[in-house]
């Protein structure tokens, strides 16, 4: 493609999004705070997501199910989603990894989980200790009970882009697993570049299989920003017609698996960028920087969103 012909579609593309919605899903109260050494108490995590539901956003990920034993950080699950006011509008996924979560989460009153599968044997196997075919059985019987529940099921696909343990990965194998997922009931497949390894180019090389495989409208993208490329992976995307993108209010987050790896893109961040592209968020940017200034207090730690930075004497913080 000449440079020539490349402006033109960019020029087009944002001259028409304005008539364009791009979801974004605030993944931060879950993947954000999970990792996180120091306990974070639970009325500051309902506090959380009460302040993110207030901004626009139409999706935020509250809580894992998962055993204390191996993320004490949510440990106190129930008592989270319990708590939260839960407003009209928005969605409060959870993560389940298995059908025992599953039901402790349809027992507190979840009305949509997500499973967390991988892209790369070797890093399932470290993750949660299972091969890649032995964890899509395991999320079978989870897919099996929501569907007899009427309950909403997200997948997510982890290290698309890149294996700590691996290095490359095949992107043929990535949409392997992400069809596999969508063909057990999953209404969105989630593609995690777990440890902020992907350029725009290999992003659009997993695109190009993936696209084979399943529309493009059902699928998001979730970038960490270790190299500095997340929001570049994330234009690239949009461009190519992903609507649903996956962020963490202030780059909360990390992955204890690779050396150096970041947070994930910060919602404040991505917001911008795509207002300036044109598109509908719904989010209002301005309350959004505020929660990433008081969470981050709150955690007595560095805020990682740019915009949140850049617009933090504007607003007075």
């Amino acid at each position: 493609m000449s440079f020539l012909r490349a402006s033109k579609l960019t020029r087009r593309s944002y001259s028409t999004a304005s008539r364009e919605f791009v979801k974004l899903v605030e993944v931060g109260p879950r993947d954000g705070l999970q990792n996180e050494a120091l306990n974070v108490p639970t009325p500051t995590k309902v506090a959380l997501i009460n302040a993110l539901s207030a901004t626009g956003l139409a999706v935020v990920e509250a809580t894992s199910f998962v055993s204390p034993k191996w993320v004490p950080q949510m440990g106190d699950s129930s008592q989270v989603f319990a708590q939260i006011d839960k407003k009209k509008g928005v969605s409060y996924p959870v993560l389940t990894p298995n059908l025992k979560g599953f039901e402790a989460a349809v027992a507190a009153g979840v009305k949509e989980v997500a499973v967390f599968g991988a892209a790369s044997e070797a890093f399932s196997k470290k993750n949660i200790n299972v091969s890649i075919q032995e964890s899509l059985a395991r999320f079978e019987s989870v897919l099996q009970a929501a569907q007899k529940q009427n309950i909403s099921v997200r997948g997510y696909v982890s290290c698309v882009l890149g294996c700590p343990y691996e290095g490359k990965v095949d992107p043929v194998k990535a949409a392997e697993v992400a069809k596999t997922l969508l063909d057990m009931g999953c209404y969105e497949i989630s593609l995690g570049d777990t440890i902020g390894v992907g350029t725009p180019g290999s992003m659009e090389k997993l695109l190009d299989e993936i696209e084979k495989v399943i529309p493009l409208h059902q699928v998001a993208v979730h970038c960490h920003d270790t190299y500095g490329q997340a929001l570049a992976n994330i234009h690239a995307a949009v461009q190519r017609g992903v609507r649903v993108v996956d962020s963490s209010v202030a780059g909360l987050g990390g992955c204890p698996y690779a050396d150096g790896a970041s947070g994930n893109v910060s919602s404040e961040d991505v917001v911008y960028m795509l207002n300036g592209m044109g598109y509908e968020t719904g989010v209002n940017l301005p309350e959004l920087v505020k929660v990433g200034h008081w969470i981050s207090g709150q955690m007595n730690r560095p805020n990682g969103s740019r915009v949140g930075n850049a617009m933090k004497k504007k607003l007075g913080l």
